[in-house]
Order: C-alpha cells, then structure tokens, then sequence
C-alpha cells in the first residue's frame, strides 16, 4: 500500500511538471534534425547509429543542468547571463542567437513547404497559412493551452516510429550497429566525418538550453519539483533519439539498400520511400515531416523571443498580455514573417541555408555550455544544487567534443567536403 502511494505521489509530481523537457527535446528533430538523419541513413546504412548512446547521454546531462539552473534561480539563461558576466557579453551573445535562430527559423518553413508540396499544395499558399496559425498559436494562448498543443505535437513523432516498423529492416543488425562503432578507417573518410559532426551538431543545439529554462521558470517549476522536472527531461531526451534512430534506420532500410544516396531536403526521403516502403510509410513520413516543421517554427521564434528579452531585461511570457510584453511579441512576429517570406522569394538557395543553420549551431553550441558550466558550478548561486563530478566530467567532455567537431566541421567545409 505504501507502494503504491509513493507510485502515485511521483506521478502525480511528474504530470505537474511535465512540458518542458518533453517538448524542448522532441523541438530537436525538426526539419533540420529530419534531413540530417535522413542522409545518415541514405548514405551509411546502420553506420552512425553508434551515436545515438552517447548524444542521448550527453543531451541529458545538458538539459538537466538547464532545468535545474531554472528551478533553483527562477531565472532563465540570459538572465544569468547578464547578472554574472554584464550586458556587454549578453548583448553580442543575444545578436548571436538571433541570428542563428532565424536560419533555423528559414529551415522550419524549407520543411512545411516541401512536405505539404508532397501532397500538391504551393508554398505560396501553405507558408503565408502556417505563418499565421503558428502566431496566433503563441499570441492568442496562455501559457497552460500553448503547452498542451506543444505535448500534442510531440506525441506525432510516433509516426516515425511506425513508418520505420514498415520498412521491416533487419532489426538485428540495427541493434548490433546500436552499440558497436565502426572501424577506425571508417573516420578516415571525410565525407563519414561530416556526417557524424551533422549528427551529433543537430542533437544538441544552443537555442534548446534558453527554451528549457525560460520555460520552466514560466511554468513555475521550483526546486521542490526537481525529480520530476529531470524525469520530464530524461523522458524527452530519450524518446526524441529514439525517433532519430528510427529516422535513421528507416531511411537505412530503403533508402540505403536501393541506391538512393541523394537526399537534399528531408522531403526528398518521404518522397523515396513511396515505392519502397509503401504509401502509409510515405505518408507518415510526410506528416511527421510537417508536424516537425510546424512544431519547431513555433518554438524557435519563441525560444528567440525569451533569449532577447531576458538578456537585454525586457518583459517577456506567454501569459503576458501583447500590451505588457510588445518587444516580445513584436519580435516573435517579425521572427516568423521574416523567416516565411524568405521562401517566397524565387531561386533563394534553400539547401544551402539549411545546412549553413546546421554548422552555425555546432559551432555556437560549446560558447553557450561553457557559461552554463561556469554558472550552474557557482555556489553563491547554486547552493546544494551545483554539479556534482559526473555531470561536470560529462559536461565538459561534451564541450570538449563540440569544439574538436565544430573545428573539424570547419575543416571539411574548407577541403570540399
């Protein structure tokens, strides 16, 4: 009886703080993440899925570290940011990640309008649409209703899942591939290089740490709450890669085996797998395409929109009013009008932007861990709640790693690869 009590006080803890994790890790598997995993698959087979152990490691330590700063403090990341280090650094930090985010913004409406385009309709009409639903989603909602629809639109990743299970791969090898690396001479190939650097860059990208915080300080998630608020964290961290290694796997079992190799953009996969998985692969693979696209082109804007302001001190939530918050609403309007009407414009080289969004996150990614790490080890701030060594070890190695990717990413950039 006692069981079963302290079963129901802990999931009774979980649901009131479910949300952030949750919706910030699925966020990572958008367009982007979708075209990174796809070309995985297309191109190698089973050959990365080795990294999927150690990115859903590392993605738990980071998000952990980002909803535990904002339980403790009740302050988001810029906030920190600003408080700890001055506005000078928060000022060229925050024009960073605007415009970092606002390529990635480009690269959600890239995947709405070619997965909708599988399906015949013009960009010209679906991107102005889901421009306009996707503001009035943030604008016209509360906080509690807007985070309902965000859990709703990560349960639709599923859709991967299933259409990775219709492409009946050999889930043997799959498993094996799991947890044996490749050879040695396998990273000798640049171009398998690049591919492992494009994994792992689109897994944990910087905008994620800002969300997470700012929206578990805006859900008022406490340090009280903090076992279940990493539960909703670690849940999230290990259903998106597990939608990733389905991606992978799907696209390895179709795509890979009968020579598809070129996959441009991630609709291109949807559109390959009709004649070799079927159309309910395909069309789930479509879907989860567009539930992808229209997730995170919400979320980035927002993510941008609560980075800003809290850096540069403005007001700033969901549950404010258009008129407590104008800078923050105006700037999620313009980070969605701007980041839509770019695809209108004829000939604009779209594959390129999608990748550029991509490389410009690696490379941002270990300036951002590196002030969380000096942050969440402050005693005066933390208190009790500073990093133990493991999470510090695993944290820095992560770092560690990132800078020697991003650097590399760069080098192949610069030999041609």
């Amino acid at each position: 009886m006692k069981l079963l009590k302290r079963w129901k006080g802990r999931t009774l803890l979980f649901l009131a703080v479910v949300g952030p994790g949750i919706i910030t890790a699925n966020v990572d598997n958008d367009a982007g993440g979708i075209l990174t995993y796809s070309q995985a698959g297309a191109r190698y087979g089973f050959l990365l899925l080795w990294t999927m152990i150690p990115i859903t490691v590392a993605l738990i330590v980071v998000q952990e570290m980002s909803a535990r700063m904002g339980a403790v403090t009740g302050k988001g990341l810029s906030d920190l940011i600003r408080e700890e280090f001055g506005l000078r650094i928060t000022f060229l930090m925050m024009l960073g990640i605007l415009v970092i985010n606002f390529g990635n913004v480009v690269t959600e409406f890239i995947g709405i309008a070619t997965s909708l385009e599988l399906f015949g309709l013009s960009r010209y009409i679906t991107v102005p649409v889901c421009a306009v639903i996707v503001w009035l989603i943030v604008v016209k909602g509360q906080y509690k209703s807007v985070e309902k629809v965000f859990l709703a639109a990560s349960f639709f990743y599923i859709t991967y899942i299933l259409a990775g299970a219709r492409a009946h791969p050999m889930w043997k090898e799959a498993a094996i591939a799991t947890v044996k690396p490749p050879l040695l001479h396998a990273f000798r190939d640049q171009t398998y290089l690049f591919m492992v650097i494009g994994v792992v860059g689109t897994t944990i990208a910087p905008w994620m740490q800002f969300y997470l915080q700012s929206s578990i300080v805006e859900k008022g998630v406490t340090r009280r709450d903090l076992r279940g608020s990493r539960w909703d964290v670690i849940t999230g961290c290990i259903f998106t890669d597990v939608v990733a290694w389905f991606i992978i796997v799907t696209c390895a079992a179709t795509l890979y085996v009968h020579g598809y190799r070129d996959i441009k953009y991630a609709a291109d996969a949807a559109q390959a797998l009709k004649p070799l998985a079927g159309q309910y692969a395909y069309i789930l693979f479509a879907v989860g395409l567009f539930n992808a696209s229209l997730f995170a082109a919400s979320i980035l804007p927002l993510s941008t929109a609560y980075t800003v302001c809290e850096g540069l001190g403005f007001e700033s939530g969901v549950d404010k009013k258009f008129g407590e918050a104008p800078f923050f609403y105006w700037l999620y309007t313009l980070l969605i009008a701007a980041g839509g009407s770019v695809l209108l414009i004829p000939n604009l080289p779209l594959i390129k932007i999608a990748v550029l969004s991509q490389v410009v996150n690696g490379v941002v990614l270990p300036f951002v861990l590196i002030f969380m790490l000096l942050l969440i080890n402050k005693k005066d701030l933390m208190g009790a709640y500073v990093n133990g060594r493991l999470f510090n070890a695993v944290a820095w190695v992560t770092t560690l790693v990132m800078i020697a990717l991003s650097l590399a990413w760069f080098w192949t950039l610069r030999a041609g690869g």
